[in-house]
């Protein structure tokens, strides 16, 4: 089933998602960085899930969670601030996190809340590909949530067209090995990987995410890809601008 995510994927510009920590900076910041987002005309936005052991983040976004966790962020907090989203708010919004406090939540309870408050799409690093298909995607079907899954650069080839064909929304293409905010590889080493992933064209669009921080890391990534993420890079700028409505857009400007 189609739902907002689809329909901005079938556009030809260069995708640019940025990504919130939900409670960062201050716990009831996520609707006026969403506003300012919207109003800037980023195509989607990734709103992180706080967590206490988040594996696949960097030292920026690992603080803001610890921020947001210390502000009372919770999947229900978060829940209950974007209620009302729909309202006006139109682009895609898609919900990244771990499977950990997701469970403990209760997957179906989620899967349905986050359907009831107009969320497209769920990115969860921890969960693997091939457990989510035989085991929760008949859930998020239901509740028309994509799930987005990731590949590196050690990922196979084969193993990607296995993803793709049974993949929807986007394949989030991981930089470089490694955390967010955190390239350590060659510009000739990922130049390489992204253009062995374009060859191998995929049903899917590619999103560039990890490392994007500027306009010319976000150029370079849109020169392979049909897009790219940009994280730690905004979680930074939130941190020495604050959250307003302009502040986000200036940021969004100096990246496009």
């Amino acid at each position: 089933m189609k739902n907002r995510l689809d329909n901005i994927l079938e556009s030809e510009k260069d995708l640019l998602s940025i990504y919130v920590m939900a409670g960062y900076p201050q716990r009831n910041d996520l609707m006026t960085i969403l506003r300012g987002l919207e109003k800037a005309e980023v195509d989607f936005v990734e709103v992180g899930m706080p967590f206490s052991d988040p594996l696949a983040d960097g030292p920026v976004i690992q603080d803001a969670g610890n921020v947001a966790l210390d502000n009372g962020m919770s999947i229900k907090e978060l829940f209950a601030q974007i209620k009302e989203m729909r309202k006006e708010i139109t682009m895609p919004v898609l919900l990244m996190g771990y499977i950990n406090p997701v469970m403990h939540y209760g997957i179906e309870k989620f899967a349905a809340d986050a359907h009831s408050v107009g969320v497209d799409g769920l990115i969860i690093p921890d969960l693997p590909f091939d457990t989510y298909v035989k085991s929760y995607k008949a859930l998020f079907d239901e509740n028309s949530l994509h799930f987005i899954p990731l590949i590196a650069p050690q990922t196979p080839d084969e193993r990607i067209k296995h993803i793709d064909a049974q993949a929807e929304g986007f394949i989030y293409t991981v930089a470089s090995a490694g955390i967010t905010g955190n390239i350590k590889t060659s510009e000739d080493y990922r130049t390489q990987y992204f253009e062995r992933i374009r060859n191998l064209h995929l049903r899917n669009k590619t999103v560039i995410g990890f490392g994007i921080k500027d306009h010319a890391s976000y150029t370079h990534a849109c020169s392979h890809a049909d897009g790219a993420i940009i994280g730690t890079a905004f979680i930074k700028h939130l941190k020495e601008n604050g959250a307003s409505e302009e502040a986000v857009g200036k940021f969004v400007r100096s990246i496009r």
